[in-house]
């Protein structure tokens, strides 16, 4: 017999749908449930974070090697660099939406900051999936927007930021964001350009034999 506990599981962890459904469709009354609930930072990437991240980095792979030609080895490799750098962008992010709490009225607590960060993302790692096919890679853009507006309307609900200050609170994020983003793809780029070299030193040495 079949064990009943076992084949009703879903595939797809319900509470992490509805969470993607309720921030993205209608992310004013999602932020008032996501402020009230228990969380801690490793809950929110173990069941949450880590799993969304991960959209982007495997489309791109599968995207690059069966329309790119591109090396399985090398975009795996590019793949798991992307995503744990995606991961510390966002920790490293809701750190500083925290320490500049204070700053503009807010309430400073980690939790919150974090939430803040990671689900603001949600819109932009769902839009991963576009790396599928690299001609609609653009498309993620859209993605990257509308994580934009998640964290504009989620800010003053979860950092309990004035009406007054939210506006400027907003826009230094944006700022510390832009620079943690172009550090993160200059690493990335970094590991490429040296990842390419290595690999075609060890060819041109291979053909030497």
């Amino acid at each position: 017999m079949t064990d009943p506990t076992t084949s009703s599981q879903p595939a797809v962890d319900p509470a992490l749908t509805a969470r993607v459904k309720g921030i993205l469709l209608q992310p004013a009354s999602e932020w008032r449930v996501i402020d009230a609930e228990f969380a801690t930072t490793k809950s929110l990437f173990t069941r949450y974070a880590m799993i969304l991240a991960a959209i982007g980095p495997v489309a791109t792979l599968i995207g690059s090697v069966a329309f790119s030609g591109a090396s399985i080895v090398g975009a795996l490799v590019l793949a798991i660099i992307s995503y744990g750098l995606s991961l510390a962008g966002v920790f490293i992010l809701g750190l500083i939406i925290n320490a500049l709490a204070p700053s503009f009225g807010s309430a400073p607590n980690q939790v919150q900051a974090m939430k803040l960060a990671v689900y603001a993302m949600t819109a932009s790692w769902i839009a991963g999936v576009f790396n599928l096919i690299p001609a609609l890679g653009t498309l993620t853009i859209i993605g990257g927007i509308y994580s934009l507006v998640l964290l504009f309307l989620g800010l003053p609900v979860l950092m309990k930021t004035p009406e007054d200050k939210k506006i400027v609170y907003y826009i230094v994020i944006l700022i510390a964001g832009v620079v943690l983003a172009a550090v993160m793809s200059a690493v990335l780029a970094a590991i490429a350009v040296s990842f390419v070299a290595s690999t075609a030193g060890i060819a041109a040495m291979g053909r030497g034999y």
